[in-house]
């Protein structure tokens, strides 16, 4: 009886061992119930911020810009008319020189001498002509009474014929003389600034050496290429300011310096070439700009800019709405109800910080220009509307349109 209640004891330990660990997991998982009760539920997040701005529409003139440089409106090369040696310098390199300055003095020694044999000359003329003017006046009575011969009269009337044609020649060579001996005086041709002298005083100089340049800049000219397609578009509008049909302040070009300046003042169209380059498809084109201080010099570049077209009604955004992704393009729009959509456009030309938007956008609409990247399609956000900012260009074109 013992042994039997012996054999049934381990049964009895099992059983006891299951219901204890049964026990303990109900027992852990009401732990873990009430915990999960007392335990309060996360707050949920706002959505997130973004500044948002209207589409803006508005008629926009379309600039096209062109590499040029500037240029004299009038380049004169100085050069000695007579050869001699370089005798003084008389103008300070750089300077304004007016018309008939004196720049430069070649040794007038020589010439001054050729004068005074040429005066010289004319004055033995002088006397000969003198004298067979007197033969002529007494033989013509005498002729007639027969005094003399004919033959002689005939005779001295060509040798006064002979010595008058001397005398005009004698003047002649004076006259020449005179110009030689003033052209040992070079002076400025035009007013204008004065280059820096090329040839050094004690140099014999000669009709082809060049002393130096003087450049008229005030108007100053600007040479710019533009293509054969830009040409056919605006040749008849060009023709029409040439021919003045169509008033030249009409068509204003403005002129940006090399540090990014914009030049004061405007410009215009003043001639075109007479043919395009077959290498590079361009015809040049010369503008003509004030320059009442001489700020701008020849050789200088100049970025040259013009209204080439008005587009009308145009969907303007800032720059930094638009997106580019492996060629396409795309903004951001905020609907009425605040949230995401993520809409394709077609861009067109840039308007100082604004772009163009050809197709995609309406007047009005919303589009996200702060906090792009962190927004989803679908996503709600806290639209806040971004800082005004002016649509006009940075550089400040003329509007007035070749129209």
């Amino acid at each position: 009886m013992v042994m039997r209640c012996w054999g049934l004891l381990p049964e009895t330990v099992k059983k006891a061992q299951l219901a204890l660990d049964i026990l303990f997991v109900i027992s852990t998982a009401l732990v873990f119930i009430g915990c999960e009760k007392t335990k309060q539920a996360p707050p949920s997040l706002p959505p997130p911020e973004v500044l948002v701005t209207e589409v803006i529409q508005q008629d926009v003139p379309i600039h096209s810009e062109w590499v040029g440089t500037t240029d004299g409106y009038v380049n004169a090369q100085i050069r000695a008319r007579v050869q001699g040696y370089l005798q003084a310098q008389n103008y300070k390199e750089g300077s304004v020189v007016k018309q008939g300055d004196l720049m430069f003095t070649i040794d007038p020694r020589q010439y001054q001498a050729a004068l005074e044999e040429s005066r010289g000359d004319l004055g033995r003329a002088e006397a000969n002509y003198g004298k067979t003017q007197l033969d002529v006046a007494r033989y013509t009575p005498l002729a007639k009474e027969g005094a003399i011969s004919q033959q002689e009269l005939d005779n001295a009337v060509q040798a006064n014929q002979a010595n008058k044609a001397s005398v005009e020649g004698a003047r002649g060579s004076v006259d020449n003389a005179k110009l030689n001996l003033g052209w040992t005086k070079v002076t400025a041709p035009i007013a204008g600034i004065a280059g820096i002298s090329v040839a050094q005083l004690g140099d014999l100089v000669t009709p082809t050496t060049v002393l130096t340049t003087v450049s008229q800049v005030d108007p100053i000219k600007v040479y710019f290429p533009i293509s054969e397609q830009e040409y056919l578009v605006f040749a008849k509008r060009i023709r029409e300011a040439e021919s003045g049909a169509t008033p030249r302040d009409r068509v204003s070009l403005e002129m940006i310096l090399s540090d990014g300046t914009t030049y004061p003042h405007k410009g215009r169209p003043d001639i075109v070439d007479r043919q395009v380059d077959v290498k590079t498809g361009t015809i040049t084109v010369a503008g003509l700009f004030p320059n009442p201080d001489d700020l701008l010099r020849p050789g200088q570049y100049a970025k040259v800019r013009a209204v080439t077209r008005v587009v009308n009604g145009a969907a303007l955004v800032p720059q930094r709405a638009v997106q580019e992704l492996q060629g396409s393009y795309q903004v951001i729009i905020i609907g009425s109800d605040d949230k995401v959509e993520i809409r394709p456009v077609k861009v067109g030309e840039w308007f100082g910080t604004m772009w163009v938007i050809e197709d995609g956008l309406k007047p009005g609409e919303r589009v996200v220009v702060e906090g792009l990247q962190k927004l989803r399609a679908g996503m709600t956000v806290n639209a806040k509307a971004a800082p005004a900012q002016s649509a006009a260009p940075e550089t400040s074109a003329s509007t007035s349109a070749v129209q």
